[in-house]
């Protein structure tokens, strides 16, 4: 049994082979979390150390309460890569009490109401950034513009003074995914936006580079052996079909399958989110119908839904149809459902 297998398994508490798992994740964080930085200022930074420290606290109240030992749960990595993954997806200029309310909902809700590590139907990360994004929709709008990422200190006094959205105007800009949602919407061609500065080589300007960073860190998992390829390359080809047969069928409408990919979480998403061994389907053919939902689910609420990202929406209505796509791709062996 991997060690993946063993996190699938609540009845198995093997902690040192977790605490293994969950350091070789934040490890392969670390080049996204450096490049967040460098792309879209010190907020990055000062959200993940909110999100981790908060997500600890939170924990450690939940295992009091629960009457579970601290020492063995509280510093397995669950908490650090929950307080991580959340802060690598709001926006920078998010108020601190944004990041606490998404991390106690992520936390304690979504993790220990449902049983703790192993026992969670949704993503934690992704809950929590859900009731945020639904909850607090005018602080999650302002992205820092690319080319004035804020300083440490300036940074502070945004997430912690309380500023009024109309303060930080001058230093933000709406998110390539959000800025081109919003020209298709007023009926204005690709071609006529396209050169915008908002817009690099392969997605969004500066976002390319965010999701390369991540794609390394995925690649680094996959070597490692601590993720199989099978559910980042499945949702990464479905949503680039996706955008390849709609770019194909009307260029003008839709953006190309590139800008998908290198834009948003994307990246982030596939190698470090769908893949959570808790939440994703357990079963070979489950993975790929996992994997494909979330791809075209992604790329539908992209196109068509409300919200500019639907990745988090994509990924926790996955995990609410992986116990039934897990019950009905179960192995048969000698003509019987393995238990």
């Amino acid at each position: 049994m991997s060690d993946i297998d063993k996190i699938n398994s609540p009845h198995i508490h093997l902690q040192t082979s977790v605490n293994k798992v969950m350091q070789q994740v934040i490890f392969a964080l670390v080049p996204g979390i450096i490049v967040s930085v460098w792309i879209l200022g010190w907020g990055i930074l000062i959200h993940c150390l909110l999100a981790v420290f908060f997500a600890l606290v939170f924990e450690a109240i939940m295992l009091i309460l629960r009457k579970r030992p601290i020492q063995d749960f509280l510093f397995d990595g669950s908490a650090i890569i929950t307080g991580l993954l959340f802060a690598l997806t709001i926006t920078p200029f998010a108020p601190w009490w944004v990041t606490i309310s998404g991390i106690c909902f992520a936390v304690v809700i979504t993790k220990h109401l449902y049983g703790g590590l192993g026992y969670n139907i949704f993503n934690p990360a992704m809950a929590g950034y859900a009731f945020v994004l639904i909850s607090f929709p005018v602080e999650l709008n302002y992205w820092p513009a690319i080319e004035n990422s804020t300083g440490f200190i300036e940074s502070l006094k945004i997430i912690f003074s309380g500023l009024p959205p109309a303060s930080i105007d001058g230093l933000s800009g709406a998110t390539p995914l959000a800025f081109a949602k919003s020209q298709i919407s007023g009926m204005v061609m690709v071609s006529e936006f396209s050169s915008d500065p908002v817009f690099g080589s392969l997605g969004g300007k500066g976002w390319e580079w965010i999701g390369l960073s991540f794609l390394v860190g995925g690649v680094w998992l996959i070597i490692k052996g601590i993720i199989k390829w099978q559910i980042p390359l499945i949702m990464i080809f479905t949503l680039f079909l996706s955008g390849l047969i709609f770019h194909g069928y009307d260029s003008e409408r839709y953006v190309s399958s590139m800008f998908h990919l290198f834009t948003g979480g994307t990246l982030l998403a596939a190698f470090f989110i769908a893949t959570d061994p808790v939440t994703a389907s357990a079963t070979p053919r489950g993975k790929i119908i996992y994997a494909t939902g979330i791809g075209i689910l992604t790329y539908v609420i992209r196109t068509w839904g409300g919200y500019p990202d639907g990745i988090a929406f994509a990924v926790l209505i996955m995990n609410a149809a992986v116990p039934f796509i897990d019950n009905v791709t179960r192995p048969v062996v000698f003509g019987k459902t393995t238990p």
